[in-house]
């Protein structure tokens, strides 16, 4: 059974408590932090919740999953694809979703600029990168960022908000929240140093989820993409 919006509203208040707190020890101001619900494997409820709690956006893994729950969600919010996006279903995702911030090919961004030039749209994209260096993660690697960023600057119909990435998984605890240190450090210098070399400005840096978003925030994270600490474990 799915939980209640009463019980989700404290989950959410907590999660914004924490958020405040990372953001007071970083010297940073709350509202510099979006955080993004992730509502994938729940029901359309989820995404009502957040909208009635006053999130202004939803993210979801899956293409399908999410063009289905958006078709069921009657409440006005944005629907963001996070997870790895293969090309074929390109064109989908540039019609049905606010921004994609899976986006890690050249081949990617192509399919991509013609899909949202068929729906009549600029998309807003981040550029995934394995910051990390985990083999078991999707994102380019920090060398193919520059000519990354060069092809989606040039398409018309593409955006580029920032940066995403995804912290490594290991069995240590220690070892994980060093790893998870060491990739948002990595983001955020890779941001600062193509933002000099463009002159684009590459607001956002989605780092953090769950586990490691006060860590994630210290690095300047400025999306922190949280599903477990607001819907339970799936």
């Amino acid at each position: 059974m799915f939980l209640s919006f009463e019980e989700f509203h404290a989950r959410a208040e907590a999660v914004r408590l924490q958020i405040a707190a990372a953001c007071a020890q970083a010297g940073r101001g709350p509202g510099e932090v979006q955080l993004l619900a992730v509502t994938k494997t729940h029901p359309a409820a989820a995404a009502e919740y957040a909208a009635r709690y006053g999130l202004n956006a939803v993210g979801e893994n899956r293409v399908q999953e999410g063009v289905e729950k958006r078709a069921q969600c009657t409440a006005s919010i944005r629907w963001e694809l996070i997870g790895h996006l293969q090309s074929n279903k390109a064109k989908l995702a540039a019609q049905h979703f606010d921004r994609v911030q899976s986006v890690d090919s050249v081949k990617l961004i192509n399919h991509l600029d013609r899909g949202a030039a068929e729906a009549g749209k600029v998309l807003p994209i981040l550029l995934q990168i394995n910051a990390g260096r985990d083999p078991a993660k999707f994102g380019a690697e920090i060398e193919e960022a520059p000519a990354l960023l060069e092809a989606a600057l040039a398409k018309p119909n593409l955006r580029v908000d920032g940066l995403m990435t995804i912290a490594p998984l290991t069995a240590v605890p220690e070892e994980m929240r060093a790893a998870a240190q060491r990739t948002f450090a990595a983001l955020r210098e890779l941001r600062d140093e193509l933002a000099t070399r463009f002159g684009v400005p590459l607001k956002e840096l989605s780092m953090g989820m769950s586990g490691d978003m006060a860590d994630a925030i210290a690095a300047g994270s400025t999306c922190v993409r949280v599903g477990t600490a607001l819907f339970g474990s799936r």
